[in-house]
């Protein structure tokens, strides 16, 4: 068999797992290989079919995701490694960037702060963005710290970088910190524990990262409160939010003194709210 005729048989397995099956058979065959998607689509299709296909092909048809199957995934202008102690960044986070880069065009930030920093996609796409920026990351998970190291090294960033173990359940995690910083990145946990969720998600990604109570504000009733004596002066916060949790994020912040502001992602949801010091909005 070709690879391109093994393509065309993987999508329609894979049609009953993914929304995108064909391109997730061309990523598939492109890991086995050893090469890129692109390189795949113009000179290897008619070629065998690598004997690692199989078992990659398993792996995806047992939901596990795409990005922990190749351990890497693209973010911002990053390709970061990524394994199941991390939650998989996706492109839904980078409108926190984006409410970054708008809200302080006026005064770059120094030093950022990644609450949760998980495999580092947020501060390391910030560190990008800000050439001479310093940064945190704090992450309660030692794998998934040792994830962020990886990747800070192998981006170059290493130092420019600090990441820390911490909890923001305990009491004291804040002593850990070097200080106050003109920006604080944050993605908290906040889906419900009772949520619906797609297999590969739920079955695959940590859960320690995903459910937040309930009602999913558990995380940020803890962190809200304790948030005002991290910023320096003009320093600002962006949490990244569910779409239907702008309400609820925002009157937990007001009751803390922020001014609050909301940006959506691509699709129009509510995604990120960025929290200012100040009289409660």
């Amino acid at each position: 068999m070709t690879v391109s005729q093994a393509l065309r048989e993987a999508a329609d397995n894979l049609a009953k797992v993914s929304d995108t099956p064909r391109l997730d058979a061309e990523l598939l065959m492109a890991e086995a290989i050893g090469i890129t998607r692109s390189t795949l689509l113009l000179n290897h299709m008619r070629d065998d079919v690598p004997p690692a296909f199989a078992a990659l092909l398993a792996r995806r048809l047992d939901h596990e995701p795409i990005a922990y199957i190749t351990g890497r995934q693209d973010f911002w202008t990053l390709t970061l490694r990524v394994s199941p102690a991390v939650l998989i960044p996706r492109s839904d986070s980078e409108t926190l960037i984006e409410a970054a880069i708008e809200a302080l065009a006026a005064r770059p930030p120094q030093r950022i702060l990644d609450l949760g920093t998980g495999s580092g996609a947020l501060l390391l796409a910030a560190l990008a963005q800000w050439p001479d920026a310093q940064g945190t990351g704090i992450d309660a998970s030692d794998a998934a710290l040792a994830i962020a190291r990886i990747n800070a090294a192998e981006l170059g960033f290493g130092e420019r970088v600090r990441m820390l173990h911490g909890d923001w359940r305990r009491p004291g995690w804040r002593e850990t910190l070097p200080g106050a910083f003109d920006l604080i990145l944050c993605n908290p946990p906040y889906v419900e524990t009772d949520a619906a969720l797609a297999p590969q998600v739920k079955e695959h990604e940590p859960h320690s990262a995903l459910f937040a109570g309930t009602d999913g504000l558990d995380d940020y009733r803890i962190l809200t409160p304790q948030l005002a004596p991290l910023l320096a002066p003009g320093g600002i916060a962006i949490f990244e939010i569910g779409a239907s949790q702008r309400a609820a994020v925002s009157a937990l912040a007001a009751a803390s003194d922020f001014e609050v502001r909301c940006r959506q992602d691509l699709a129009g949801h509510d995604r990120a709210v960025i929290l200012r010091p100040g009289a409660a909005a």
